[in-house]
């Protein structure tokens, strides 16, 4: 593979390069030698990263490993890879910072659970690893073993939850075998409602499985019954499955900022409709995320529109980093119209280094991004990649993914919307599903990259998704071919305004009250209410919320918005308080209170001076009140002492 050292060199200024031929082999000694100046090193290839960091580790050298050859050297393009090079050097010297994880600790109880013998033969592969319960579903002729070596039982799984080392199954139709079981397994008298815990399930049943997004469910394995090596497979995998296991706790997440629910009215529900585990439920006026359960796809947190539900793996301005290191590294050494192929290591590196293996490897112009999901890339990061100077960008996908990626599509169809009204020509942004490597090389050939900015973005910013989004739009927008204000987007999007029948609303501000975002303020001096559209993140409470029913969410993105004051929405004269003169509530209101109750309602004669108290404040129509001894129920006779149980008893017995 070829190397162009002085591609790098401009891409990667500030870096001391060294150029080498057999670096793990003959010329070790220089590696060793390097190894020994302070500072971290990073070395293009990664074939030899286990041996090459034990001698760093020996030597306490800070060092970390691209893959320069699959992705770029190795491609009929590889004489035009040098700019390609340099960016992926400088991607992967950008610092992640490290993540929390969370522990499951399993002891080996297994329960397998299957109709016939395919479960007792695995439940005889591994009693002599762990705790073994084989429970067999709707038993036909099965016979009794000659010695009890793990228990057999029979029974049905209503319903499971839990997760590696906390298993919860609801049973019915449990029952033992009878000890007198001769030629076939005879059950007690079946009972239901059961509850068995265990660390592992092994599903063999062929049925249904018990959770959603089954594959993601830690210690959950499934296997066809049918298919002898799918069952061997899944045995030595629940064999391994004894002691702690630590997991990245994928998602950090702030209760505080949840936009879900106010007074048991729901607003946001996206992590919800979203969460392909189930790990997400509501709690209250939030959500609660279990982080056991996740399965680290990402969806809640690119869609999460108020940044409670942020990715840890990396963070969100981590990723920006690097997509700006990538792209302005790129374009530095001398790279046109770059392409941004975000890819993950469980599916895309294994189809990228057979590309390279096998086939024409990929274009000099694809810079691959390697993240722990694709689905975990949000709407500000496509949008960064364009402002940073991307002609375009790509999401590869297996043909048949792990679990649901509504979200990811949802924010490329965001996307799509803002870079088009933007003047962004073409498809900007769409996926690549496939898993053939060929099917792939073709795909990327066979895109027409958008035009580049003229001049890209520079920025470099730290905090939550939220506030990264809207920086990146006014840079894309600053940056954009064809600038416009206002673009309408599809519905779901966290950015909009609100529409509301200022002839319906009645000031009533139940709507303040409830948005968690003040994007709906009040006025403390008179009767009025304001919007900021950049605070509002279309979580829909107000909606839930307006008594009135006048409130209407529209999705669109506003340049302006940032720098606009609070639009006034409604303001009407304040009622003032006939006695004290001060202001109480909104004028129309109180008329309009006034003029139902004046002659309709026995406490409000027609004429009666009571009315009064209807525009006073709460403070004067008390003083008021009492002032004129006023009675509630005139004409009721008064009781001697509070009715009683026995009064009403009496009452029913006369009437009988």
């Amino acid at each position: 593979m070829r190397l162009d050292t002085a591609a790098i060199k401009r891409g990667c200024r500030n870096s001391e390069i060294g150029q080498f031929r057999q670096l793990c082999r003959g010329q070790f000694d220089q590696f060793c030698s390097a190894a020994k100046v302070e500072g971290p090193l990073l070395i293009g290839c990664s074939q030899e990263a286990q041996r090459l960091t034990e001698q760093a580790e020996a030597r306490s050298a800070t060092i970390d490993f691209v893959n320069l050859r699959e992705t770029a050297g190795w491609s009929v393009d590889g004489s035009q890879a040098g700019p390609k090079m340099a960016a992926l050097l400088a991607a992967a010297s950008e610092p992640a910072p490290a993540f929390p994880f969370v522990t499951l600790a399993s002891d080996g109880v297994i329960l397998i659970y299957g109709r016939d013998e395919v479960a007792v033969e695995a439940g005889k592969l591994l009693a002599d690893h762990l705790d073994v319960t084989v429970m067999i579903t709707r038993p036909g002729q099965l016979a009794p073993p000659a010695t009890t070596s793990f228990p057999i039982v029979m029974g049905t799984i209503r319903s499971a939850k839990g997760h590696l080392g906390a298993f919860e199954l609801a049973i019915n139709d449990f029952a033992a075998p009878r000890p007198s079981s001769r030629d076939a397994l005879v059950f007690e008298v079946p009972r239901s409602g059961l509850t068995s815990r265990c660390d592992i399930v092994l599903d063999l049943s062929g049925g249904a499985p018990m959770f959603p997004a089954h594959d993601l469910r830690d210690g959950y394995l499934r296997a066809d019954p049918r298919d002898p090596a799918a069952m061997l497979r899944a045995v030595l995998e629940a064999r391994d499955l004894v002691g702690k296991f630590d997991k990245p706790k994928f998602i950090s997440f702030a209760a505080e900022l949840c936009a879900h629910a106010r007074s048991k009215l729901t607003g946001c529900h996206r992590c919800l409709d979203l969460c392909p585990t189930g790990a997400i439920t509501p709690d209250g006026d939030h959500v609660s995320i279990n982080a056991e359960v996740c399965a680290g796809c990402g969806q809640c947190a690119a869609a999460c529109p108020t940044g409670a539900a942020s990715y840890a793996v990396p963070p969100a301005d981590t990723l920006l980093h690097k997509l700006r290191a990538v792209l302005l590294t790129y374009r530095e050494a001398g790279g046109a119209t770059p392409l941004v192929l975000f890819q993950d290591r469980q599916h895309g590196s294994d189809l990228i280094d057979a590309l390279a293996r096998y086939g024409d490897g990929l274009p000099a112009n694809v810079l691959p991004l390697c993240v722990n999901e694709v689905t975990q890339v949000g709407l500000e990061a496509i949008v960064a990649a364009f402002a940073y100077g991307a002609a375009g960008a790509r999401f590869l996908l297996p043909t048949r993914p792990r679990h649901d990626v509504t979200g990811l599509y949802q924010t490329i169809t965001m996307a799509d919307a803002i870079l088009s009204g933007l003047g962004f020509s073409g498809r900007q942004v769409s996926t690549i599903e496939t898993d053939d490597p060929d099917a792939l090389g073709a795909a990327l050939r066979a895109i027409e990259p958008g035009p580049n900015v003229a001049q890209p973005a520079t920025f470099r910013t730290v905090g939550k998704r939220r506030d990264l989004l809207r920086f990146a739009l006014s840079e894309l927008h600053r940056v954009a071919p064809a600038p416009t204000d206002v673009i309408a987007l599809p519905e779901g999007a966290p950015l909009g305004a609100v529409n509301i029948n200022v002839d319906g609303c009645t000031l009533c501000l139940s709507c303040v009250s409830a948005c968690p975002t003040g994007a709906l303020r009040d006025d403390p001096e008179r009767p009025a209410l304001k919007f900021i559209e950049d605070a509002c993140v279309q979580c829909g409470l107000c909606v839930s919320t307006c008594p009135e029913k006048v409130i209407t969410l529209k999705p669109q993105i506003d340049f302006r918005a940032a720098r606009a004051p609070a639009r006034i929405i409604k303001e009407e004269e304040p009622a003032l308080c006939i006695r004290c003169n001060k202001p109480f509530g909104v004028k129309s209101t109180i008329d309009k209170i006034a003029a139902k109750l004046e002659g309709r309602h026995w406490m409000f004669p027609a004429g009666d001076k009571r009315l009064e108290a209807v525009r006073m404040c709460a403070d004067c129509r008390v003083v008021t009140m009492s002032e004129q001894q006023f009675d509630p129920l005139p004409g009721v006779p008064e009781r001697a002492s509070p009715r009683t149980t026995d009064d009403y008893l009496r009452e029913r017995d006369i009437k009988r």
